[in-house]
């Protein structure tokens, strides 16, 4: 597995320097496609940074499509896309370029009306492991938690198994959503929810507690203190085309990253 960053660096100079990137207005121009699919983590701010860059690149079609990131990932294997999306570590067995585009803590979120505001991480595995299912054991009211996690296959899910879970399995009996967009709804309209999400799509609808006395932020992710943190991940099989590469740099650019870091992530170069 190789991280292409540099590689797209270096070929900076060559694409500046390459034809105009104007759209041609005679008969018969085709727009360029390119298609991204896989982490629905991931897919809200790849959607943001495609609208900016086909405003600059008129003559370019930026898709994006969820799925979750296996999914993603195996599409670019089966070349049905140019670019993957993965907010987990790939595996051995997946021998693909990959670009870290930036990084992404993950909240502990439960309803605003909870006035659970801390845990434990050993709490949290007791929750998501079925040893803890009610709030009176965490100090609340007698009444079960209604915890909700992602769906096998989920870059969001395998991250948080290894950063918080150790080992330990998520009970069957928890209920699934297959998108972080979905879990959020779930917690933002129960008061007796938990469950696990991007800190960039945080806001008042739902709370984040702290976990071990640390509250998830940019600042605390920065600084170390905040341990649940996992990268953005765009994937490829291969070296990237013409096309792809240009796409690339503008995300791995200034004006790119400041995209990525108004909607609450962390630059690749922070």
């Amino acid at each position: 597995m190789r991280n292409c960053v540099f590689w797209f660096f270096l070929s900076a100079l060559i694409i500046l320097c390459a034809c105009d990137d104007s759209p041609s207005t005679g008969f018969g121009h085709q727009k360029k496609s390119i298609t991204l699919a896989g982490s629905t983590s991931i897919m809200p701010f790849a959607e943001k940074l495609a609208e900016h860059f086909m405003v600059d690149h008129p003559n370019f079609i930026i898709n994006v499509q969820g799925g979750g990131s296996t999914a993603g990932i195996q599409a670019v294997m089966n070349n049905t896309v140019q670019i993957g999306m993965s907010s987990r570590a790939l595996k051995e067995n997946e021998k693909l370029n990959t670009v870290i585009i930036c990084y992404d803590g993950i909240s502990i979120v439960v309803n605003p009306k909870n006035p659970v505001n801390a845990l434990g991480r050993t709490q949290i595995q007791d929750i998501f492991s079925g040893k803890i299912k009610n709030w009176k054991e965490l100090g609340w009211i007698d009444r079960a938690i209604d915890a909700v996690t992602r769906e096998e296959g989920s870059g969001t899910r395998g991250s948080f198994e290894e950063l918080v879970m150790n080992g330990k399995e998520i009970d069957d009996g928890i209920m699934v959503q297959d998108s972080n967009g979905s879990v959020k709804e779930v917690v933002a309209t129960d008061p007796y929810a938990i469950g696990y999400i991007s800190l960039g799509i945080v806001d008042r609808r739902v709370k984040a507690v702290s976990v071990n006395g640390v509250t998830p932020s940019i600042e605390t992710i920065k600084t170390g203190e905040y341990k649940i943190v996992r990268p953005f991940i765009y994937v490829l099989n291969g070296e990237p085309n013409f096309d792809v590469n240009t796409f690339l740099l503008f995300v791995l650019s200034k004006e790119g990253q400041n995209i990525l870091k108004k909607e609450g992530l962390i630059g690749v170069y922070d």
